[in-house]
């Protein structure tokens, strides 16, 4: 097409946008404000190991990031450690120990319920008669509502509640369910056990979060004699009636621009270009990954564990990763995730390490745990944002003369993922060249 594109910002939304583009024969230059590409999954590096700046699990289900990693060179079967569906505590209390065998659905997933360890039967029949319903409506709940709400309209108990219901809310909506959208959580449900069996396998990075799509598709898109500026930070963009300019680059004429930026920087730059300023968005909700390294003899057995968090206790550990079973150079290593970690906003990191040692000294039973021989904390706090219930989104399309936005926050349907920012970059190419047809 011979269209040139300006995308604002490098991180997983901005480099599909890129890949897109750049399949579709245009021309694009990438402004990325930092000197690595990645945005909010990226890798970083901690007493020289090549980490990442939080845990991901990725999903069976999330199509376009799989078929995007594809497209620019990377093979997920290499790149990812698949495991089927599973929820399993450490042994001390023995709490729960849930796996879905890989059976065609939906019998795995009645499998893997009816072989659960830690449930009474209740629980079982009640897990069976959710699903069930689930099943027959479609998953379509009508009116949304906090998640809460419809665990106790399903009669779930608070055994499921705090085993189950709670950490998979999240893990995978970084929101309490006292908060969470139900409507948002039953698609993320439908598209994971609801559809094809491999849908629901766990997916872990074997290799840090910039090598398994960020880089790649930068050097797609330079292999095609597309362009990305680091430490470049756009603070205008002006339309001059033909074309679009930015102040990075005065002399360059764009046919569109993507902000696929964080949206308090896309708001910013839209006001500077005198649009009007989406309507307000649920507030920031942060993650915490905290990286324990310790001898390599010391593992889990598993990639990872779930935690039960007790605030009173100052554990606050929701998953545990054992590194060293995903990618073996890594032995010794243990990510341990807090979602919506409000809480830990005032938390000194050497208070935060110390309980999370001791918490992972408990639950396992081992005092080895006490003693890292490093800890490093990493706080994204504006992971993501908060999944409310009936909440909106801007539209990715922002004006008529080729002004797009991008990023994981305006998926209507879907969570904050790197699903989520991977569709909806493809989604503002593919608005722009509907409307350069």
């Amino acid at each position: 097409m011979n269209k040139r594109i300006a995308i604002v910002g490098a991180g997983w939304a901005g480099c599909a946008a890129a890949v897109t583009a750049v399949r579709e024969g245009c021309h694009v230059t990438v402004f990325e404000a930092s000197h690595l590409a990645g945005g909010r999954a990226r890798k970083t590096v901690l007493e020289g190991m090549a980490l990442d700046n939080g845990q991901h699990i990725l999903l069976g289900a999330y199509r376009k990031t799989l078929e995007m990693m594809r497209e620019v060179g990377v093979d997920p079967d290499t790149a990812l450690v698949s495991l089927p569906l599973q929820m399993h505590y450490p042994p001390v209390p023995p709490l729960l120990q849930f796996e879905v065998p890989r059976w065609p659905a939906p019998l795995n997933l009645l499998a893997g319920l009816f072989g659960a360890k830690g449930l009474d039967w209740e629980d079982k029949l009640a897990l069976a008669r959710f699903f069930t319903i689930c099943r027959a409506i479609r998953w379509d709940i009508g009116e949304d509502r906090p998640l809460i709400r419809l665990l106790e309209q399903f009669r779930q108990s608070p055994k499921l509640y705090a085993l189950l219901w709670r950490p998979l809310c999240l893990a995978a909506l970084n929101t309490p369910p006292e908060q969470a959208s139900a409507r948002v959580f039953m698609r993320v449900l439908q598209d994971s056990i609801g559809k094809r069996r491999a849908d629901s396998d766990m997916l872990l990075p074997a290799t840090d979060l910039s090598a398994l799509f960020p880089e790649p598709a930068i050097r797609y898109c330079q292999d095609r004699g597309s362009e990305f500026r680091f430490g470049t930070t756009v603070r205008r963009i002006v339309h001059d009636g033909k074309s679009w300019t930015t102040d990075a680059a005065p002399q360059s004429r764009f046919d569109a621009i993507v902000l696929a930026t964080p949206p308090t920087v896309a708001w910013r730059l839209l006001a500077g270009f005198g649009a009007a300023e989406p309507a307000p968005l649920p507030a920031p909700s942060p993650i915490v990954t905290v990286y324990l390294k310790y001898p390599p003899s010391l593992t889990l057995g598993k990639p990872f564990f779930a935690l039960l968090d007790d605030s009173e206790r100052d554990e606050w550990g929701q998953y545990v990763f054992d590194r060293g079973q995903i990618m073996p150079e890594q032995q010794g290593l243990f990510a341990v995730i807090v979602s919506a970690a409000h809480a830990l906003a005032d938390v000194r990191s050497d208070r935060f390490i110390a309980d999370t040692a001791r918490q992972l000294a408990r639950c396992f039973g081992n005092d080895a745990f006490l003693h890292p021989l490093w800890g490093r904390v990493i706080m994204e706090k504006a992971a993501t944002l908060a999944c409310l219930p009936d909440r909106t989104v801007p539209a990715i399309r922002q004006d008529g003369r080729g002004l797009f936005l991008a990023g994981d926050y305006l998926h209507p349907a879907y969570p904050g993922t790197l699903e989520s920012a991977v569709s909806c970059g493809i989604q503002a190419i593919m608005a722009f060249l509907e409307d350069a047809d």
